[in-house]
């Protein structure tokens, strides 16, 4: 069961679309939806909001404090509510997942993500649950701080916001704690192929070649009025 979702960024309008952003993102999506709005408690370090989904509260944050010190806005949510470890969602950019992927997990390390680093000290645990949002690698470990600070491509930012769409739905499993159908959802979350498109035979071009050199497409040419009863 889920009681706090914490999404991870940076504040501010210069990184308001920065791929290090991604899970404000998914978060803001969350207020909307919920139609809670997230409020500045600057006795938490971030915005945060609460809802009631089933009879059960829901908090949400967003840290302000900057993405390396994120655990200082999530351990004092936590504390202040008790929210245990396993309660809690992370939401969270991932360089080794591409751009339109999401995966869900728990506990594990950090791998060098500074806000995860941060949340494990300051709760004294890893044992939590990371949603973790692709944004693709940039191929070179020396370009990752400036990866995560750059506004991500148009195609790029596209299939982000598919996929945070699509995680979205298993917002009711993960609140609920029914975390192996929240799973199924968020890690089948592609979208199907479109189907390509199905062959003309040959008879049947023949008659669309002889209709359109006739002009009897079965539709009425561009200026002409429909027939009417005498």
């Amino acid at each position: 069961m889920i009681k706090l979702i914490a999404g991870l960024g940076n504040p501010g309008p210069d990184y308001e679309h920065t791929r290090h952003n991604a899970g404000f993102w998914w978060v803001d999506e969350v207020a909307r939806l919920l139609k809670t709005p997230l409020q500045m408690e600057r006795g938490h370090f971030g915005l945060v909001a609460r809802a009631t989904v089933h009879g059960q509260p829901l908090w949400l944050v967003e840290p302000q404090t900057f993405m390396n010190l994120s655990g200082k806005s999530v351990a004092s949510v936590a504390r202040f509510f008790k929210i245990a470890p396993e309660e809690l969602l992370v939401v969270h950019d991932e360089l080794d997942l591409p751009p339109g992927e999401v995966k869900l997990k728990k506990g594990g390390g950090h791998a060098g993500h500074n806000g995860l680093r941060d949340i494990h000290a300051q709760i004294g645990s890893a044992d939590y649950w990371r949603l973790r949002v692709g944004i693709g690698h940039p191929g070179n470990k020396n370009e990752v701080a400036n990866w995560v600070l750059k506004k991500p491509s148009p195609d790029d930012r596209i299939a982000i916001a598919q996929a945070l769409d699509r995680s979205l739905k298993s917002l009711p499993h993960l609140i609920a704690g029914d975390m192996d159908k929240a799973t199924a959802l968020i890690h089948t979350s592609k979208p199907p192929r479109p189907k390509p498109p199905r062959p003309i035979k040959a008879s049947e071009a023949a008659d669309q070649a002889a209709a359109l050199a006739t002009g009897s497409t079965g539709d009425s040419p561009p200026g002409a009025t429909a027939p009417t009863k005498g």
